[in-house]
């Protein structure tokens, strides 16, 4: 029989990768929508006609309700999120109450609706923050640098108190940084290739950045969505961490990609304090060896080749814009 999967945030770089797999797979896609004056769907562009769209809002439990019993999902992916780090200082309140309480309205949908459902939540390596060991595992304790941190903590727990207090089939993912040609700009990767595309072209004269010494862990996002399908398909509910493994810094990123356009970093990169965090998370290093083993997941995409592939569709994107304007002042 055809499964069907509602996926919250399904707009967004996973929820895009997401959906692209599951429709490959055979599902019936709904899509959790909120209702804007402008709706963006960007990433999703490619298969909008092949998702099924219902209003809803995390923040409105009532919605939730409704949405789950039209989509009577098998299988709920819980993506959305107010998930851009620096934008959680200024507005904690927004964070907490999408990022945090939108996720336990969530599982309270699904509870009193659909709870034979699998449920699966996106968590955060942010939450690892001011890390206590390195490599960070399952079993590593949390200690957030961010309100947004926090809000994904209490997402997180709140997930396992719902599996270990009502028996349901609840999952998170503490996923470490994983990035895309379809992540956001305000996102360093996105912000770091986009201005190497840009410079390149001559759109732009510099890169003003924070802490070039910050290291992540960077894998990506089309693989990290299998390892999400990959944690509703076990024969028991668990939590997984999602990483490469491997550890790199904002400057090897920046270097990265300008010495792909065949640029030296240095003579456009500025440090400006304006974008250094109050509170820095300076090493993220997941060790993903139980996703490996329990659920077979492996990675495809490397470092070098993410931000290489990112660049490159920044180049296409504003080569394109490029020649439109040229043909445009040829004719004109």
């Amino acid at each position: 029989m055809t499964k069907s999967a509602l996926i919250t945030g399904v707009t967004g770089q996973d929820g895009s990768y997401l959906a692209e797999f599951l429709l490959g797979k055979g599902y019936t896609v709904y899509g959790l929508r909120r209702r804007t004056s402008t709706p963006n769907f960007e990433n999703i562009e490619h298969v909008k006609d092949q998702i099924e769209w219902i209003d809803g809002d995390l923040t409105d439990l009532s919605s939730l309700i409704t949405a789950v019993q039209q989509a009577q999902p098998d299988e709920v992916y819980n993506l959305a999120a107010q998930s851009f780090v620096a934008t959680s200082w200024p507005q904690p309140i927004a964070t907490s109450q999408i990022t945090a309480v939108g996720v336990v309205n969530m599982l309270e949908a699904v509870r009193i609706v659909k709870p034979d459902a699998r449920f699966y939540q996106a968590s955060s390596s942010e939450m690892f923050g001011k890390v206590l060991e390195t490599p960070q595992t399952e079993t590593t304790p949390f200690w957030p640098r961010s309100p947004y941190g926090v809000a994904k903590t209490y997402g997180h727990w709140i997930t396992v108190n719902y599996r270990e207090s009502f028996d349901m089939f609840a999952c998170a993912g503490i996923l470490f940084n994983h990035e895309s040609p379809r992540r956001g700009m305000e996102f360093v990767t996105r912000k770091v290739t986009d201005a190497a595309a840009r410079i390149k072209l001559g759109l732009q004269s510099e890169l003003r950045m924070g802490n070039l010494d910050a290291k992540r862990d960077w894998g990506f996002a089309g693989d990290y969505v299998k390892a999400m399908w990959l944690m509703l398909q076990s024969d028991e509910p668990d939590d997984y961490v999602i990483s490469t493994g491997e550890t790199h810094t904002v400057e090897e990123l920046v270097d990265i990609a300008f010495q792909y356009v065949g640029l030296n970093w240095r003579d456009y990169v500025v440090t400006d304090s304006k974008f250094v965090r109050p509170a820095e998370v300076d090493l993220l290093l997941g060790d993903c060896t139980k996703a490996k083993e329990k659920l077979g997941w492996e990675l495809e995409v490397g470092f070098r080749e993410l931000v290489e592939m990112m660049v490159e569709s920044d180049l296409d994107h504003y080569g394109s814009h490029q020649k439109v304007r040229t043909i445009y002042r040829e004719t004109s």
